[in-house]
């Protein structure tokens, strides 16, 4: 039996259905029902939370659990370099002397560009590497400018945003299956740095453009938040993916992000599927159609 937790404002009922408790703390509407009909039909634990950043109405789901977040911890890292660069500590146009001893094997496409690194990268364009191509050679690259993990980890709780945990590079990640499970949020503490930084809140007007850009940017995929909707709605975004163990179980195929609707409104939306047994296209799938039903509810309101 799967527990699902609610975590949203005002009146607590249990919702059961096809076996499974739902327990809420929201008097039920047609966005919970929308998204409850979605992950009801699938193998997999399933988070979710979405802020409309005008009104400040949230709908969360499965908020009493900690997702691995996959590369999705690359937004919050980013963050961390741009305020170094807003206190002027960093520059974007600083060069970074990449080694080649820093190229490992894996997911890398400034590796795939430059096999021999030992060549010259500016921030900047780690940062684009980092957050637009999902590179885990740059992710610890910038890792390393700015202290680590744990330095990372703490700047964001800093800013207020306490349950992320962050401990682990990418490197220490492909060693062992489990470590992926110690970078992990709730749906809702990912969702709140989104609003939080798309409002301004936590970088200068030039960082967060300039951060907006590189996830508008975003090359990864195109089949999870932006899957469904149409081609005109701009996303901000920023994914999280996984590889697949030998019982059969993907730890994460996540999207996070900002949407864009046409009537002037923005949602803050991460989506965290977890410990599935789907395949993977199935696992993006579940993703699209929760961006879809958040974005039909918030756009006809």
């Amino acid at each position: 039996m799967r527990l699902i937790c609610l975590l949203l404002s005002f009146s607590i009922f249990i919702y059961k259905s096809s076996g499974q408790n739902y327990d809420t703390t929201i008097a039920k509407n047609a966005l919970v029902d929308a998204f409850l009909n979605i992950i009801s039909k699938y193998k997999a634990n399933v988070g979710i939370s979405v802020i409309s950043i005008e009104d400040g109405s949230t709908t969360s789901i499965g908020n009493n659990h900690h997702y691995p977040m996959q590369s999705v911890y690359k937004l919050p890292l980013a963050m961390a370099v741009l305020k170094k660069v807003d206190e002027g500590k960093l520059k974007l146009d600083q060069m970074v002397f990449v080694k080649k001893s820093e190229l490992h094997n894996t997911w890398s496409p400034l590796k795939d560009k430059y096999p021999e690194g030992n060549v010259n990268i500016s921030i900047a364009e780690l940062l684009s590497y980092t957050i637009s191509r999902s590179d885990n050679n740059t992710c610890d690259i910038l890792f390393k400018l700015v202290g680590g993990p744990k330095a990372v980890n703490d700047y964001i709780h800093s800013i207020g945003i306490k349950h992320i945990a962050i401990t682990a590079t990418e490197y220490q990640m492909s060693k062992k299956w489990t470590i992926q499970y110690q970078n992990n949020t709730t749906p809702y503490a990912m969702a709140e740095l989104l609003a939080g930084w798309y409002q301004n809140k936590f970088l200068s007007d030039s960082s967060t453009q300039f951060l907006n850009r590189i996830m508008v940017e975003n090359y990864t995929s195109a089949k999870r938040l932006k899957g469904l909707l149409p081609d005109s709605i701009v996303v901000a975004h920023k994914t999280g993916t996984s590889g697949t163990n030998d019982k059969g179980i993907s730890a994460g195929t996540n999207d996070v992000g900002i949407i864009s609707l046409p009537n002037g409104k923005h949602l803050a939306i991460a989506v965290f599927v977890s410990d599935s047994t789907e395949n993977h296209d199935t696992n993006e799938s579940i993703i699209a159609q929760i961006a879809l039903a958040a974005y039909r509810f918030y756009y006809s309101k």
